[in-house]
């Protein structure tokens, strides 16, 4: 812990950050911190239990604009960083970075090659819980999917905090807010909800981090993070590993097929 402390407040005295984007200790779990001062870096924790994904706060111009950034990320937290490098949204000079290598030493990661290399050679954190519950949908009938997926979307009040927690939901104007045409309905309603979640879905095809931050967020806990992790499997095996190749809705070949097409 000390080392990610002495290492924060190094880099505030040298005058190479603004702010540090990190964890404190909250009640029961780390939360997010916001560091603008060396005295400050102690309050910083770093650890497994750590897994919010701060990426989200890296295109929060009130935040960070013309700010040089440090930041804690988690394994998670480090996909997105990638994804928004891919999408131009970040600027290496800018960023200082840390990790937990796996013998649980703080990392510094000075490059987007050294983070490839990292989640290349880090596991991903486990998730049973997810992992049970996509295999009991994966054996419903369609019928079963079906009932499943209205039932949960029917709870949705469409306050759109999955939209804030996620890293990749930097439009400066959602889809939902467009009314002309009106896109999604604004009212929340069982179908409505559907599609809005289809549009989020389809939004983060290629591009999600399967972090589970939409879903946490979520104040009734509808489990959607595992409608974009689906689609991450669907991408993943359709098109590959999507790194480095954009996004499967923004990239095209002259000559794919078109057969889709009515």
């Amino acid at each position: 812990m000390d080392e990610l402390r002495n290492r924060a407040k190094e880099l505030f005295e040298k005058g190479e950050i603004d702010i540090f984007i990190g964890y404190e200790q909250g009640t029961r779990n780390p939360r997010p911190i916001f560091v603008g001062n060396a005295e400050d870096t102690q309050k910083l924790v770093f650890n497994d239990k750590c897994t919010g994904n701060l990426a989200v706060y890296l295109t929060r111009k009130d935040l960070v604009k013309g700010k040089r950034v440090g930041i804690s990320a988690s394994y998670y937290a480090l996909k997105s960083i990638v994804q928004l490098f891919v999408e131009n949204q970040l600027k290496e000079e800018n960023l200082k970075i840390f990790g937990l290598a796996n013998d649980g030493k703080i990392e510094a990661l000075n490059s987007l090659d050294e983070i490839k290399h990292y989640i290349k050679d880090t596991p991903p954190p486990p998730k049973l819980e997810d992992d049970e519950l996509i295999k009991q949908i994966d054996a419903m009938s369609s019928a079963e999917r079906w009932a499943f997926w209205s039932d949960e979307l029917s709870k949705c009040f469409k306050c759109y905090a999955c939209r804030a927690a996620c890293p990749m939901c930097y439009c400066t104007k959602c889809i939902v807010e467009v009314n002309r045409p009106q896109w999604i309905q604004p009212w929340a309603s069982t179908l409505g909800n559907m599609e809005w979640q289809i549009n989020r879905v389809m939004h983060m095809a290629g591009r999600c981090s399967d972090c589970g931050s939409c879903s946490t967020a979520c104040p009734i806990g509808i489990p959607i993070h595992l409608l974009t992790h689906k689609m991450s499997e669907t991408v993943k095996a359709n098109f590959g590993d999507p790194s480095d190749k954009g996004n499967v809705l923004s990239t095209f070949k002259p000559e794919d097929k078109e057969s889709f097409i009515l």
